[in-house]
This record gives structure tokens, sequence and C-alpha cells, in this order.
């Protein structure tokens, strides 16, 4: 089995190239896209159609639903099935999306926690009933750690606590002693290289084809079905909806701060995609195919 990955900003145009290479390399897809992981926010993840979803097999999209957690563990337990059904289906692997840390990983592993007993796992979840002296303790002891974790981060707080009930470890010293164990190796990455000026007329018109999908009865939808509270309804192009239904700004500024606020996304991810990566090989979208196909010897 092969793999390569395809990252690059939002709308740079990974979900058509990754369709057309996966063709190609008999490759399944594996998506790393933050919201299209999630069942019905279809328009505002800009996921591939159903027919394109029937042309190659994808995984990591319409996998949970809004209000189920994500994180990433889960997306390390995917990959692992993933590749168990490519080595079963005689298939290579495409790691295509937006959402790179998700792909940096699995290039940098994550660290094994200790063995929870039972008990320690009841214990834990009697003393999270307040989440606030949870913090505190957790604070005092190890501020190294804790420091990186908001006060309402109750997946987080929860996890430090029990990494310090079951080996009596700081989580600073647990981490030290347990560095992080690589998932994946010598993963070839392709990034699509795109100026900003060009991304952001794409934005603007993805964002106006959004628009006129029906964006705003997707987010009336999820909102009456899954309420605001979960983390998918914070995502760009849902919180600026929802701002145009409480009335806070026009139609009109809706679109722009949808675009703005891309814009300045995929300015972000073509920062992490250059710095986090190394040997990574980037060209622009019409070249990109061809190198892929060039230096991956397909």
């Amino acid at each position: 089995m092969t793999q390569l990955a395809i990252i690059g900003p939002t709308a740079s145009g990974k979900s058509d190239l990754a369709i057309k290479i996966a063709k190609k390399i008999n490759a399944y897809i594996l998506s790393i896209d933050s919201l299209s992981i999630y069942k019905e926010i279809d328009i505002v993840s800009a996921k591939p159609s159903p027919l394109e979803l029937q042309e190659v097999k994808h995984f990591g999209i319409n996998f949970l639903y809004p209000d189920e957690y994500f994180s990433v563990e889960i997306f390390i337990n995917l990959y692992k099935e993933v590749t168990h059904a490519c080595k079963r289906d005689k298939k290579n692997l495409l790691i295509v999306g937006g959402t790179s840390f998700y792909l940096k990983s699995l290039i940098s592993g994550l660290s094994d926690i200790p063995k929870v007993t039972t008990q320690t796992t009841l214990q834990v979840e009697q003393k999270l009933k307040n989440l606030k002296n949870c913090y505190d303790f957790l604070y005092k002891l190890d501020e190294e750690y804790m420091k990186k974790i908001a006060s309402n981060d109750r997946y987080r707080i929860e996890k430090a606590l029990l990494v310090y009930e079951a080996s009596k470890l700081t989580p600073s010293e647990w981490f030290r002693q347990n560095p992080p164990k690589p998932v994946i190796k010598n993963l070839p990455i392709y990034n699509i290289d795109v100026p900003r000026d060009i991304l952001r007329q794409r934005i603007a018109k993805r964002t106006t084809k959004m628009l006129s999908s029906g964006l705003i009865d997707e987010v009336c939808h999820l909102e009456q079905k899954y309420t605001r509270l979960p983390n998918a309804m914070n995502s760009i192009g849902i919180v600026e909806v929802l701002e145009y239904l409480d009335g806070k700004v026009t139609k009109e500024e809706m679109v722009e701060n949808i675009s703005t606020h891309t814009a300045q996304l995929a300015k972000r991810q073509q920062t992490f995609n250059r710095t986090q990566f190394e040997n990574i090989i980037s060209a622009p979208l019409e070249e990109l195919q061809e190198t892929i196909f060039r230096l991956a010897l397909f």
C-alpha cells in the first residue's frame, strides 16, 4: 500500500485534484477536514458532492453528528481502520484536506496514557462534577501543562486528571517519560501553492455559491436540531449566518464576513503547512497532478 497526502488552504481545489489522482492510482481517500467529518454540515463545509463521494470511496466524511465529540485520538484510530481497509481491498491511500493539524498528529504521534482502572475512572468522574476545583488543583500541581488548557475544557482536564491519578506523576512529567510515537513515517506531502489574491477571489466566489445553494437554511436546520452549543456551531460560515439571523448584520455584511474570515483561515493554513512539515513539495494546482505522478512513480 502506497500512501501520500495532499494539503492546501481552503478553496484551493484539493477535493477535485484528490478524486482525479485517486482514480488514477487506485486509492481510497481519507479526509482531514474539521467540518466535513460531520453529517448534515454539507454546504458550510463545501464537502464533495454525493456523486463525487460515489466516484471514490471516502473516509472521514459524514462520520459523526455535529453534537458528537471528535478528537485527534479518534482521528488516529480512524486512520488505522482506513489503512486496514486499504490493505484488505488492495488499495492505496490518499490523505487530503485543509486541517493539516490532523496530518501533523499522524507524523508526530501521541503519547500513551497510563492504564486506568475502573475505580480510578469513577473517582475522576466524581471529582469532575466540580470542574473548577479540578482545574485549580491541576494548575497548582502542574502550571507548565495546565496553562495551555482552558478552564472549561472538560475533556483535556479529565485526561490530565486521569494521567495524574493513574500514574501519580504530573502530566508534564508523564509525557516527558512517555514521548509521542509517530503513527506514520516517510509520507510524501504535496501542497497546493496558491497566490493569496487568487485565493481570495476563489473564496469570494465559493461564498456566493454557498449562499445560493441554501447556506442560511442549512444553518437554521443545524441550530434548530443541535442548538448553538456544539463546537461545530462555532465554525466559520455558521457563526456569521447566526449573526445575520440575530439581526446583528445585513446579508451583504454576512457574506463579506464569511469571505474575510475564510481568507484569514486560509492564511493561517498556508503558514502552518509551510512551517510544520519537512520536505514538503509545493506547486500550483495545475502542475501538482503531474508532479505527483512523476515523483511518486505511479
